[in-house]
C-alpha cells in the first residue's frame, strides 16, 4: 500500500480512465471534474518549466544547444531563455490543440474519443515531452517572430475568457453573501459585505493615484494619463449603473461588490498595459521606483533585462487561480459551465456519489463516470482553452517582449493596445451583464 490510499494496483490507471482511481482520503467526484484538474495540473507543470527556462542558471545549459545562442546577441542570457519559453509553449500549444479538434462533436462518455480524453495519461505526457524536445530542435529563421504574433492573438483570446471567469466570480460571489445575509445574521453579513466592498474600492482608488504619481510625469506621457483618467472615469460610470433602481429591478442581486472586483481588476489591466510601453520614461521598472531616490536601475533598453518582474508574477499568479476555478466550478447558473456547454456537473464534494456498493469498502471513494447521459462541459473548448492558456503563459513569462532582428528585445505599442483593450473589453461585458435584462426583458438571465 502506497500513501494517501493509493495501491500498486492503481498503476494502471496511467493507461486507462480516471474512473479506476480510488482514495480514501479524497471525496468522491466525477471524472468530469478530476479530469479537468488532471488537465489543469499538466497545463501548470508546463508553467512551472517554461519558469524554469528564465532562470539565470538554466541559460547557461540552453547556450550549449546549437543555434540558440549566436555571437552578436545583446543579451543571450536573456534572449535564449525567451527563446526556450516560446518552444515550451509551442509544444503545449500544439498538444491542446490537436486534443481539441480531436475532441469535436463528443456528446457522451460512450464515444471511444472521450476515453481518449478521460484517460492514457502515461501516454500524454509521453506526447508533450516529444512534441517539447522536437520543439527545440525547430530552426530559428522566423519561428520566434511569427509565433510572438500567435502568441499575442492567443493571449488577448484568453484574456478575454479570463475577464468571463472574472464577471462570474465576482457575481457568485455577491450571490453567496447576500444569501447568508438574508438566511443569517443580517446584520453581520451586510457589514461584512460592505467592509470588503470598501477595501476593494479604496484599494483602487490607491493604485489609481500610484499609477499617475510613477508614470507620469509634467508635461509628457499623454498616452498613460488618458490611459489612467479613461479607466478611472469608466470604473465610476459602471459603479453607478450597477446600484441604478432599473438595473437592481432586473438583476435584484447586482451591487457594488462585484463593481469593486471588476474596478480592482481595471487597475490591474491598465497598470499591465502602461507598463509595456517602449518610452522608458513613461514606464519606470519597479526597482526603479523602489530605489529612485537611492540608485537608478538600467531598463532593458539600457542593456539590463530583467528575468523576472511583478507583472510576470501577479499575471502568472492570476492565470492559476482563473485555470483552477475554471476546473472546478459546478453551479448550474455559472458562466463557466454555460460557456463550456456544463449545465449539471455533479459537486465535487458529494459524498453520496460513488460509495462502494460492490462489497468495497465503504470508506474508499471512486472516481465515477457521471457523463453517461452527457457531457458536464465541452471537451472542445475546454482544450481550445488551454491551448490559449499556453500563449497567455508564454506572453505573460516574457513580459510580452518582441526579439526583433534577432539580436534585441523589446517591449511594442501593440501589446499596450492588447492590454488597454481588453480593459475596456472587462467593463463592457460587466456592464452587459448588468443592462441585459433591462434590455431584453423578455430573455431568462438568470
Amino acid at each position: 500500500m502506497l500513501p494517501n490510499g493509493f495501491t500498486l494496483l492503481q498503476i494502471p490507471c496511467l493507461c486507462s480512465s480516471a474512473t479506476c482511481i480510488l482514495c480514501r482520503c479524497c471525496p468522491s467526484t466525477g471524472n468530469s471534474t478530476v479530469t479537468r484538474l488532471i488537465y489543469a495540473f499538466l497545463m501548470l507543470l508546463g508553467t512551472f518549466l517554461s519558469c524554469l527556462m528564465l532562470t539565470p542558471g538554466i541559460s547557461d545549459q540552453l547556450k550549449k544547444i546549437p543555434g540558440f545562442c549566436v555571437n552578436g546577441y545583446v543579451d543571450c542570457d536573456v534572449l535564449v531563455g525567451y527563446k526556450a519559453v516560446y518552444r515550451v509553449s509551442f509544444a503545449m500549444t500544439i498538444f491542446f490543440l490537436v486534443f481539441a479538434v480531436l475532441m469535436i462533436g463528443v456528446k457522451t462518455s460512450k464515444d471511444p474519443r472521450a476515453a481518449i480524453h478521460n484517460g492514457f495519461w502515461f501516454f500524454k505526457v509521453l506526447a508533450i515531452v516529444g512534441i517539447m524536445v522536437g520543439a527545440f530542435y525547430i530552426p530559428e529563421g522566423p519561428f520566434t517572430r511569427t509565433w510572438f504574433v500567435f502568441g499575442a492573438a492567443g493571449a488577448f483570446s484568453f484574456i478575454l475568457i479570463q475577464l468571463v471567469l472574472l464577471v462570474d466570480f465576482a457575481h457568485s460571489w455577491n450571490e453567496s453573501w447576500v444569501v447568508r445575509m438574508e438566511e443569517g445574521n443580517s446584520k453581520c453579513w451586510y457589514a461584512v459585505l460592505l467592509s470588503v466592498t470598501g477595501l476593494l474600492y479604496i484599494a483602487s482608488i490607491i493604485f489609481f493615484a500610484l499609477l499617475f504619481v510613477f508614470y507620469t510625469v509634467p508635461g509628457g506621457c499623454a498616452e498613460n494619463k488618458f490611459f489612467i483618467s479613461f479607466n478611472m472615469i469608466l470604473c465610476f460610470i459602471v459603479s453607478v449603473i450597477s446600484i441604478l433602481p432599473k438595473v437592481q429591478e432586473g438583476q435584484p442581486r447586482s451591487g457594488l461588490l462585484q463593481s469593486s472586483v471588476i474596478s480592482l481588476y481595471t487597475v490591474y489591466l491598465t497598470w499591465s498595459a502602461i507598463s509595456n510601453e517602449p518610452d522608458r520614461i513613461c514606464n519606470p521598472s519597479l526597482m526603479t521606483i523602489l530605489n529612485k531616490i537611492t540608485a537608478p536601475t538600467l531598463s532593458p533598453q539600457n542593456g539590463t533585462i530583467p528575468w523576472w518582474d511583478t507583472q510576470s508574477i501577479i499575471g502568472l499568479i492570476l492565470f492559476v487561480l482563473c485555470l483552477l476555478y475554471s476546473s472546478i466550478r459546478n453551479s448550474t447558473n455559472s458562466q463557466v459551465n454555460k460557456l463550456t456547454l456544463s449545465g449539471n456537473d455533479t459537486p465535487m464534494l458529494d459524498d453520496t456519489v460513488g460509495n462502494g456498493s460492490d462489497g468495497e469498502d465503504v470508506e474508499v471513494r471512486r472516481v465515477v463516470d457521471n457523463e453517461k447521459d452527457g457531457v458536464q462541459y465541452s471537451y472542445f473548448f475546454f482544450h481550445f482553452m488551454l491551448c490559449l492558456a499556453s500563449l497567455y503563459i508564454m506572453m505573460t513569462l516574457t513580459n510580452w517582449y518582441r526579439i526583433f532582428n534577432l539580436n534585441t528585445i523589446t517591449s511594442k505599442w501593440p501589446a499596450v493596445w492588447v492590454k488597454i483593450t481588453s480593459s475596456w473589453v472587462c467593463l463592457l461585458l460587466y456592464t452587459w451583464t448588468l443592462i441585459a435584462p433591462v434590455v431584453c426583458p423578455n430573455r431568462d438571465f438568470n
